[in-house]
Formats: structure tokens, C-alpha cells, sequence
């Protein structure tokens, strides 16, 4: 995990810090969706990224 936020890969694979622009840029590329919808979906349900793969349909891969 690093603390550098110009890393362009995440800081937590756990949840979006969606106050850097890079884990941003990252997570849209990996789901596959538009700066816009990750937004919302983020406001439906909060920053966890299986949350998020939850709520926009993408397999979670690796959780209990």
C-alpha cells in the first residue's frame, strides 16, 4: 500500500479514495465504466469496491 496519491494504483484495493484523481482514473478503467457512473454508484453505496461490484454487476472474485 502506498501513500503516495501519483501512484496510479490504488492506495486500498478495499475501498476508492475518491479524493485522488489516479485511484479515480483506476477503478473507472477496471470496471469499465464512466467517470459519471462510478460517481453515482459511489453515492448509492459508499466506496467499498465490493460494494461497488455489487451495485454495477461485476463478479466478485476472492470474497467469502
Amino acid at each position: 500500500m502506498s501513500d503516495n496519491p501519483l501512484e496510479p494504483n490504488p492506495q486500498d484495493y478495499d475501498r476508492i479514495n475518491v479524493n485522488v484523481e489516479a485511484e479515480l482514473a483506476y477503478w473507472t478503467d477496471q470496471f469499465g465504466i464512466t467517470r459519471a457512473r462510478l460517481a453515482e454508484a459511489i453515492e448509492q453505496v459508499g466506496p467499498r469496491v465490493v460494494d461497488l461490484q455489487k451495485f454495477l454487476g461485476i463478479p466478485v472474485v476472492g470474497t467469502d
